[in-house]
């Protein structure tokens, strides 16, 4: 015969399993762990990618959550070390994230991924380097565009906008400048562009004057330049004090929020393709900006708008599910389309590659007045 305690137990423990299956409560969450780089060379892209993941979990919360659970948000700051950003994914996994957000810069990126895909899970990722999806990693899907998707759209600017024949290149020397280089080198040859200089810089250089000297002795009609933030807004500097009157090119690594404000007017006239921009003509990504400088007292880039999407990227494939499968996040998300009528946090219409490629709209813009000025609207690629 059951005793009166032993009874107790037993209805304690019933209700208790009947509160952990109650979407919503406090047992029954999802954890999402962000790998970013909130300290070291990348630590601008970082905080804004975690900005934008920490407001897109605010709003899902807001709403209910996903399938009725609640986020629970975890950062751990890699320091843009290989090495640490490895050991903070293997973290997460050992912790029990539901996907892996982060890193944003592309070394890290390539260091640590196969660790998620010996997983099986889903990691989101801001880095742009060509290379990073074509290594068969049917587990890691980007935020932005590819840059094999973005240097033939700068290239093609160069050639008819800007009348460019000649040409000098500065890059940064790591896996994003290296994977940007090497994938516009063959789309000017294409075009008949010469490259007469060729400038290899490091990451984190305080000064560029002798750079800057070089490209103003060199007899070119252009500029491309492909640097992170901090450094593209030193050279810019550098160029401006070395009278280098030549039309400056690049990605969206010269013309964010965080190159203007430490650029100042240097940064005006600088030109380019960027893939996401709260200047753009949509009114998704602008109401974004609003709330996002509301929370977070700066304007963002394309790294905040990278991580808000990252969130929703995760929220639409378990909702289109009906179910929680950590696998099944990239199975979901591998050739999907998501438009903002099936999850507006997605903000712009999507096309996820089967390699974890993204395809959709980017613009051209112009830095005036200390401000990104959205000048044309470049199409899908394969709408």
């Amino acid at each position: 015969m059951m005793t009166m305690s032993r009874a107790r137990v037993l209805a304690l423990g019933a209700a208790l399993a009947l509160t952990a299956a109650l979407p919503g409560s406090a047992q029954e969450r999802v954890k999402l762990i962000n790998v970013v780089e909130l300290s070291g060379a990348g630590a601008t892209a970082g905080t804004q990618w975690r900005n934008g993941i920490d407001l897109a979990v605010a709003d899902i919360n807001a709403r209910g959550g996903i399938l009725g659970r609640q986020i629970d948000i975890v950062h751990y700051d890699t320091q843009t070390n290989p090495g640490n950003t490895r050991a903070a994914v293997q973290r997460a996994i050992d912790e029990g994230t539901y996907a892996v957000l982060g890193p944003v810069f592309s070394g890290p990126i390539g260091a640590s991924m196969q660790i998620a895909q010996r997983a099986e899970i889903a990691q989101i990722v801001g880095g742009e380097a060509a290379g990073l999806t074509r290594q068969g990693n049917p587990f890691l899907f980007r935020t932005s565009l590819s840059q094999a998707a973005a240097m033939p759209k700068l290239a093609t600017y160069l050639k008819d906008t800007v009348k460019a024949n000649r040409i000098a290149i500065v890059w940064v020397n790591n896996d994003f400048g290296k994977g940007g280089r090497d994938a516009m080198l063959p789309e000017l040859q294409r075009r008949g562009i010469q490259v007469a200089l060729d400038v290899s810089t490091e990451q984190g250089q305080a000064d560029f004057t002798a750079d800057a000297i070089r490209i103003r002795n060199a007899n070119v009609d252009a500029v491309f330049v492909y640097l992170n933030e901090d450094e593209s807004a030193r050279f810019l500097l550098a160029a401006r004090q070395q009278n280098v009157n030549k039309p400056m090119i690049g990605e969206t690594t010269l013309l964010g929020a965080r190159v203007i404000q430490l650029a100042g007017e240097a940064a005006n006239g600088a030109r380019g393709h960027v893939g996401l921009s709260i200047d753009a003509p949509v009114p998704a990504f602008q109401d974004f900006g609003r709330r996002y400088q509301a929370r977070f007292n700066i304007a963002s880039d394309h790294n905040g708008l990278k991580g808000y999407m990252a969130v929703h990227m995760i929220k639409w494939a378990t909702e289109r599910m009906g179910r929680f499968d950590r696998k099944g996040v990239a199975d979901t998300l591998r050739g999907a389309t998501i438009t903002p009528q099936m999850e507006p946090g997605i903000l712009i219409t999507t096309k996820i590659e089967a390699n974890g490629d993204l395809d959709r709209e980017s613009f051209l813009a112009e830095v005036e007045n200390g401000q990104q000025v959205i000048k044309a609207t470049l199409p899908m690629i394969n709408p």
